[in-house]
């Protein structure tokens, strides 16, 4: 069957107006549509660098308890969540897998890892 939705953990996690933190999402791949649209909206128009947050509000499908991810939600998210999600998306909508090669600093010895599981 072929994949569509990936689960991921981010880094820090999204922390609601209650104070309530959520690592744990869910997110699918992207539309055409998904990558166009957006271009039409105006924050996107006045500032490019916000096709980001529109682009992954429309990708992410649960973040916690989280079902309605809007672009307030991407908003709030800590920087390195940002940067998390940005990474996953080109991974999962790249080539359609999770995992990624990288090496140990110290011994350098070669590795997968799997990027969904927060690593």
């Amino acid at each position: 069957m072929f994949q569509t939705e990936y689960e991921f953990t981010l880094p820090k996690g999204y922390v609601d107006g209650e104070g309530n933190l959520y690592t744990d999402g869910v997110m699918r791949l992207a539309t055409a549509a998904d990558e166009i649209l957006p271009l039409k909206d105006p924050r996107v128009q006045q500032n490019p660098a916000y096709l980001t947050i529109i682009l992954l509000s429309r990708v992410v499908t649960k973040l916690g308890d989280v079902t309605a991810v809007n672009p307030r939600v991407i908003e709030e998210l800590f920087a390195s969540d940002l940067a998390y999600l940005q990474e996953f998306y080109g991974q999962i909508n790249g080539d359609g897998t999770t995992s990624m090669r990288t090496r140990c600093p110290k011994c350098e010895h070669e590795f997968e890892v799997d990027i969904s599981q927060g690593g």
